[in-house]
């Protein structure tokens, strides 16, 4: 019975020795299991990672476009022509006055009245000493008849004679003198109203009721039948491609567009600037001012040229870019020059092929070098998708 039990005591001993490093060889080898598990599952994810693509977006090429030649050109709107209306009777006091700024007036008018006293007086006073020089004339050429009746008779000299032959003529020659300061009087009483010279639109007003104005001093100024035209400043280098009679397209500040016609081109070219100015009729003004600054075209003729949606081309920094997409599917930003505008797109003068791919909207959520998904190849990606599932089954 003793010898039993120290037999199992010496058992118990050696295991006691040995239970640290079985420990330790289990701890080596749980984490040998652990690391080859991580390892394998890196293996295998790693097959199916894919990149991200920073945005999926639609390509568009330049297209040919049947395009209007045309002529830029900045201007002033300006009358037509301008009538300056004055006083023309001098010392008379303004009692009236009849139009405002912005008024439509007719050829003939009244637009203000100076107070006529003392003119109708004057008039009354000549129209009497008219009436006097009549009665004169008539007795002078009386007494001249009488004369010329008995000269056969020998009654009366020929000195007598050619007395009341005098007389009559003086008489009549006084008379013609009193009824042209008549003609005077009465022009003067006229002109105690201000009439408009043609029809037009009031464009400034200087008078005041209680003024007395000097004669000659302006009153009113007139834009004449209120016809306004565009004074394009045009580049003496384009002026010779400019005829009269050719349509210009206006644009004001307001974005309003308006058709006028080439009236007339200046004979000189300022030694500064080198513009000529090109003379445009504005048949129909609508909102436009005089005084406005308003820039437009001249239709010359037609060609063409290359075209792209306007949402295709971005403005930085005062330049035109677009983004194109290369044969790796990444975008480069690419300065271009660009024309006039025709509808929605916009011309393409320089900087880019007719060839190349470029974004067609969104551009502006991209930098250059980022990696974008075309529309097209992401439509044939569920083709590709089965032969993929395919390779990993057979892997795994």
């Amino acid at each position: 019975m003793l010898r039993g039990t120290h037999k199992y005591d010496g058992v118990l001993k050696r295991y006691l020795k040995i239970k640290p490093i079985l420990l330790t060889l289990a701890a080596v080898g749980i984490a040998l299991f652990a690391f080859g598990m991580w390892a394998n599952d890196d293996k295998l994810a790693a097959p199916v990672a894919t990149p991200s693509s920073a945005l999926t977006v639609l390509t568009t090429q330049a297209q040919s476009t049947h395009l209007p030649l045309t002529i830029s050109a900045n201007g002033n709107v300006a009358a037509w022509q301008e009538a300056s209306i004055g006083a023309e009777a001098n010392g008379l006091r303004l009692v009236e006055v009849r139009v405002n700024v912005g008024d439509v007036v007719e050829r003939g008018q009244v637009l203000a009245v100076f107070s006529a006293d003392t003119v109708q007086a004057d008039v009354a006073q000549v129209q009497a000493a008219v009436a006097e020089a009549e009665a004169m004339l008539a007795e002078a050429a009386a007494n001249a008849q009488r004369a010329r009746n008995l000269q056969p008779t020998g009654v009366m000299s020929a000195q007598q004679t050619n007395q009341y032959l005098t007389a009559e003529r003086t008489a009549q020659a006084r008379l013609e003198a009193q009824r042209a300061t008549l003609g005077v009087r009465q022009l003067r009483l006229q002109q105690t109203q201000v009439v408009a010279p043609d029809h037009g639109v009031i464009s400034a007003r200087s008078a005041a009721v209680g003024a007395v104005p000097q004669s000659g001093q302006e009153l009113f100024r007139l834009i004449r039948q209120a016809r306004l035209e565009w004074r394009a400043e045009v580049s003496s280098t384009d002026l010779a491609a400019l005829q009269p009679g050719m349509r210009a397209t206006i644009i004001s500040a307001s974005g309003l567009s308006i058709q006028g016609r080439v009236r007339k081109i200046a004979p000189t070219v300022d030694v500064q600037t080198r513009n000529g100015l090109v003379y445009v009729d504005l048949p129909s003004p609508g909102s436009v001012k005089a005084g406005m600054f308003a820039r437009g075209e001249f239709k010359i003729g037609s060609g063409q040229g290359l075209t792209l949606p306007q949402s295709a081309v971005l403005l930085r920094d005062g330049f035109s870019y677009v983004m194109r997409v290369g044969a790796d599917s990444k975008v480069a930003e690419t300065k271009i020059t660009v024309g006039q505008r025709i509808g929605d797109r916009i011309e393409i003068t320089g900087g880019l092929d007719a060839a190349a791919h470029v974004v067609a909207s969104g551009g502006a959520f991209l930098s250059d070098g980022d990696t974008v998904r075309v529309a097209a190849a992401a439509a044939e990606k569920p083709a590709l998708q089965p032969s993929v599932k395919s390779a990993a089954t057979t892997k795994k």
